[in-house]
């Protein structure tokens, strides 16, 4: 049986943990030849990149902050040049700051803004004209629950999540003659180190939520990144699908 990304380049940001970690490690295995970008775990991202090409995987590791417009167009033409052209882009790197309004810092909303919208039209950007003279890719972009509803706390991370779903049915729209769909993955409650570190009672309370009563892993939400990425999902595009064991309804 053939590999799903079998010969394929891609990029996942934030890939040196989380959601991010089990792409990468899927990907490889799937075929691909896979960049990934980290801003400050370097051992980890070190320690990534030689598991996986111990097991012969083609894997290469760029440090990135998503919020730098110039440096997004660096790791771009850098996996183009070392590579090969840029077929799948997965906008995975976050960032959160949770502040009720009244308390929140200018410093607190810029950041996460900074972080989880902006660094996807950051790398967006830069892929797009690869993709659009390939004429094919996959774009996917990991959002959140929270984008969709809001969340006490999270005015500043559920307006980023919520905007990255616009901008991507926009993508969606503008890309899509040109072989490329463009698609959103709403995780809920996820066994994140961002999850793990939060408070026993934000956690309990958002259990309760969750109808298939466990919380998710970073592979279940990679499982669906990977056939979004794959040629099974080629008449998918535009669309955001949840990933919350329910807790959404």
């Amino acid at each position: 049986m053939s590999m799903l990304l079998e010969g394929k380049v891609a990029l996942i940001t934030g890939g040196s943990s989380g959601i991010g970690t089990a792409a990468v490690q899927l990907f490889a295995g799937e075929g691909a030849r896979v960049a990934f970008t980290y801003r400050s775990n370097r051992e980890a991202a070190e320690k990534l990149v030689a598991e996986l090409t111990g097991q012969g995987a083609e894997v290469r590791a760029y440090h990135a902050d998503m919020a730098d417009f110039n440096r997004a167009g660096e790791v771009v033409e850098a996996v183009c040049q070392e590579l090969g052209p840029l077929e799948i882009l997965v906008n995975n790197a976050g960032a959160n700051q949770d502040k009720v309004i009244w308390k929140m810092t200018e410093e607190s909303w810029d950041e996460v803004i900074a972080t989880d919208l902006k660094g996807v039209f950051n790398f967006t950007r830069f892929a797009a004209p690869v993709m659009r003279e390939q004429k094919r890719g996959r774009i996917i972009t990991v959002s959140s629950i929270n984008g969709l509803r809001g969340k006490f706390g999270q005015s500043n991370y559920a307006a980023a999540k919520a905007g990255v779903i616009g901008f991507s049915k926009s993508l969606a729209r503008e890309l899509g003659r040109s072989g490329i769909t463009v698609n959103v993955v709403c995780p809920g409650l996820i066994a994140t180190k961002m999850i793990l570190d939060m408070p026993d009672d934000f956690k309990q309370k958002a259990m309760e939520e969750i109808i298939v009563g466990r919380i998710g892993t970073p592979e279940d939400v990679a499982d669906l990144i990977l056939f979004l990425a794959s040629d099974r999902a080629r008449h998918i595009t535009g669309e955001v699908i949840k990933v919350d064991g329910g807790q959404y309804i």
